[in-house]
Parts: C-alpha cells; sequence; structure tokens
C-alpha cells in the first residue's frame, strides 16, 4: 500500500540524503517526492509517498521522527487532509481532433500552457488517480509527453505541530559531534 508522508524538517544539507538513506536502507521504494523551504526558510516540508507493507507504516514514521534534523514526521494516509500533484503534459494531436483535446482538457480542469500546429501543452492538478485518467485520455489523441510534480500533502487536522528543538551539538576536543 502507498503510503503518505510530511515532514517537517531542518533545511540543511545532507537532511534529504538521510530521510531517503533511511527509506532505501529499508528496501521501501519511493514512489514520490518533494520539498520546499516554507514561510521559515530554516525549515522544509517534505512530502513522500512510499510503498509500505500496512503493518510497518508506524514503524517508518518513527524511523523518521529519530532522524537529525526531522522536527516532525505524520502519516497523512488515512489522516484528514488534501492530497494534490501537478502534471506538465504536451500532446500531438491532428487539426481534426485539436477542439476533442481542449473540452477533455475543461474536463479535468488542466489549462492550456502553450499552443501550437503540432498541439498543446496542458497543466493540470488533481489526486494522483484523476491525473492518471488525465494522462491516459490525452494519450487516446496522439503522442504525449509527461513531467509530474510528485504528492504534496497538508493535514487539515485541527492539532497544533508540536515541535521539539533539535538537540544541541557542540564538538568534543576530538572534532567528534556530541549532545551537550
Amino acid at each position: 500500500m502507498l503510503q503518505t508522508i510530511s515532514i517537517l524538517l531542518e533545511n540543511k544539507p545532507g537532511a534529504l540524503l538521510r530521510v531517503t538513506g533511511v527509506l532505501s536502507a529499508r528496501g521501501y521504494n519511493i514512489e514520490t517526492l518533494t520539498v520546499a523551504k516554507t514561510i521559515d526558510p530554516e525549515l522544509s516540508r517534505m512530502t513522500i509517498t512510499v510503498a509500505v507493507d500496512d503493518r510497518l507504516r508506524g514503524q517508518v514514521v518513527k524511523q523518521m521522527n529519530k532522524l537529525i534534523n526531522v522536527l516532525q514526521a505524520t502519516d497523512l494516509t488515512d489522516a484528514p487532509g488534501v492530497i494534490r500533484e501537478m502534471v506538465l503534459l504536451r500532446v500531438r494531436c491532428a487539426q481534426e481532433s485539436r477542439t476533442a483535446v481542449l473540452k477533455e482538457a475543461e474536463i479535468f480542469h488542466a489549462r492550456v500552457v502553450d499552443s501550437s500546429i503540432e498541439g498543446f501543452a496542458l497543466e493540470a492538478t488533481g489526486l494522483p488517480e484523476k491525473l492518471d485518467e488525465f494522462i491516459d485520455v490525452m494519450g487516446s489523441y496522439g503522442e504525449i509527453e509527461i513531467s509530474r510534480s510528485g504528492s504534496v500533502a497538508m493535514s487539515l487536522e485541527t492539532k497544533k505541530l508540536r515541535l521539539q528543538p533539535p538537540v544541541p551539538m557542540s564538538l568534543s576536543q576530538h572534532g567528534v559531534p556530541q549532545a551537550v
């Protein structure tokens, strides 16, 4: 089953590598991964969709919460939330099918971002399953090329974040980091 995890982490070099390293070391396949700064430029929000056995979902989040630079990891798989993905799609189509392509794009709430005599470049945002359908429909009109963003998720639960500051580190007299 696919698990969606939202992680708030410090925006520091190596933070992404630590998170993905834990997942790959345990043999979990990352389906999508997106990362961007938050309002606070020292923090980033990461959304990971990973293929995990249902029995191990809680363990994955616990492992993420133990990592250096991770302030909070939350499982959004079954929680109230919003999950969206974006796809950019270029479709090359014959002149006689251009109107049909535009109508289909409208049904999927896609917008035209570029048009040429060869076809269209379209942008669509929505649930990953709906975007899969959009891609299938557009593929029936001609040759397509796609680029997907990966999932971005946000919890709709009313509880506040309970952040714990990272453990302060200092260097020992031998240059090895240690907790203060």
